[in-house]
Order: structure tokens, then sequence, then C-alpha cells
């Protein structure tokens, strides 16, 4: 039997896998509300009408908030008059087009737009008794790497909360932040956050499930000039294809919609492509890569992120 989830918040639901996962939660009966969490209002009252007229539903409801602001999540939490069954933190990228330059907590903004503001988001909202029964937070497979894109695997040398913490505010990278990889550690310390959440409550599910290499989304945008032009124009629509590493949203969309209806999926674990994959079904990624299951780990990426939300 599969969870029933009549609310649902979905961050970065103005386009791309937010939007289309709201569309195809809409389309299930139990669905009754779906909050969409975007930064832009302008954007998001044209993203709700065209799910309107799409889905042919009004169940739609705009959230405004900055996930890369704690402040800005925390006014969104303030100003909801109801709780949901499920989150949805979708939002995230790149971090634009200073990706390693800090914020005014201390973070990276590629941290603050994947992690941080999350992390406010779903803390906030527990504190508020305004989330039912899951959350589900966008991992990615560059978390376990990506031979296939040049990504390696996260490798820590002690996994401390003092190592963690220059993972977040950059300084873990030296004097240059290269996207690509620290995209994959960024994830890392995110997906990690959210074990040590599931074991801190375990009346609730926390699922980490990555979309998979998804097509037609704006993530690639906040890539320097060449290298966005590179994946954009060649990578994406000729290359990856041919090497089977590339899906449609409407697939990596509908790995959100399995992570907070299929019952069989396991508070705790992510869930993302099988290795060497990026598409296809989803499996437990500590069985490739089996430091995600350390505790002490997860333990020490709670507290390293808890130095910077204040």
């Amino acid at each position: 039997m599969k969870s029933m989830n009549k609310t649902i918040l979905i961050t970065g639901a103005n386009s791309g896998l937010g939007k289309e996962a709201a569309r195809q939660l809409a389309g299930l009966q139990e669905t009754e509300r779906i909050f969409l969490g975007c930064r832009n209002e302008a954007k998001a009252i044209a993203a709700k009408a065209d799910l309107e007229r799409e889905t042919g539903r009004s169940i739609f409801e705009i959230v405004l908030m900055d996930v890369s602001s704690v402040e800005s999540v925390r006014s969104a939490v303030t100003g909801m008059n109801q709780p949901v069954d499920a989150l949805i933190m979708n939002a995230g990228g790149m971090g634009g087009k200073a990706p390693g330059q800090l914020t005014s907590d201390g973070v990276t903004q590629m941290f603050a737009a994947n992690v941080l503001g999350h992390v406010a988001l779903l803390e906030e909202m527990l504190k508020a008794g305004k989330l039912n029964q899951v959350a589900v937070f966008a991992g990615s497979e560059a978390t376990r790497g990506v031979k296939k894109m040049g990504m390696k695997r996260p490798t820590l040398d002690t996994g401390s909360v003092e190592e963690l913490a220059t993972v977040i505010d950059g300084s873990f990278f030296g004097g240059k932040l290269d996207p690509m990889q620290a995209y994959g550690y960024i994830k890392y310390v995110g997906t990690l956050w959210m074990s040590a959440m599931a074991r801190k409550h375990p009346h609730l599910k926390f699922i980490t499930m990555s979309p998979g290499n998804t097509s037609g989304t704006a993530v690639m945008d906040d890539l320097p000039f060449l290298m966005r032009g590179i994946f954009k124009k060649i990578m994406i629509p000729y290359i990856m294809p041919m090497m089977g590493i590339v899906h449609s949203v409407e697939k990596g969309a509908h790995r959100y919609v399995t992570a907070i209806t299929d019952p069989q999926l396991k508070s705790g674990v992510f869930y993302g492509s099988r290795p060497n994959a990026l598409t296809g079904p989803v499996m437990d990624q500590s069985t490739i890569f089996p430091q995600l299951n350390d505790q002490r780990i997860q333990d020490n990426a709670e507290a390293a992120i808890h130095q910077f939300v204040r």
C-alpha cells in the first residue's frame, strides 16, 4: 500500500524537475494541495497558471522562499498556515555565476542553494509541527562518483566535523572551486545530514533521491560559459543520449514521486542509479559507496552544518 500524501511542498517548483513533479503529483487522486516553493514571484505565478491549465486542477498555492537564504525559508515556514504530508527539497544547482562566493552565513553559494536553506526549512518545519510524513532531498550520483562525466568520488581524510566544515565554507577546495567536483562533495554532505536526521526522527521518513542525469533543467546554466556551452550544446543533446546517461525531466521527476509514495523505500537511505549509470532503476547507493552508512560521519556532517545555521 502506498503512502497517502494529500499535501506536498516542493522547492524550486517554477520550472524543470520541481514543476514536473508538481504536475505528476496533481495527477494522483489523493493529492489535495501542492505548495510551489519559488524564489521569483512572477515565475511562480506563470508556473501556477501553466500547471492549472495542464492538469485541470486548482490545487496549487505559491510559497515564496529563496532556499539560499536561511532567513527567507524561516519566514516562509512561519507564513505556512497548515502542515504538509511531504516535502520535496528539489531546489539547488551549481551555485550561480560565483559558486564559491560566501554568503552572509559563511557558506559557499553552491552549498547555500543546495543544502543550508533546506536544512533550515526542514528543521523549522519539524519544530513547528508542519511536516507529517516524509522529506525528500535531491541527491546526485556525483556523491558516489561518475566516471563517465569525470566526477571523482568525494574523498575525505578524517570525516571530522572540522574537515566537513571546510567543504561547507569552500576552503576544502583551496583557492579555486571546480563546480563539477564541488557539487559531489556538497551533495554528499547533504546526504549524510539526511541519514542523521532519519535516526533522530524515526517516526518520519527521510529519503535522499537522485533524479538522475536529466535533460531540460536549468542546472547547467550556472556553469562557466565554456563548460556550459559544451554540456548544453554537445554533451546533453548528442553525446549523453548515445552513452545512455541522460533521461527526460518526466523520468527524473517521477523518481521524486516514487520517493514519497513507495513504502518499500527505507528512511535514511540514498537512492540513485546503478553503478556506472545515471538513469534507469534506482538502488541503495551505500552498496556502491559504503561510507554513506558511517554514522560517525553522518553525525559529523550534521554538526558541521549547524556551525553555520544561526
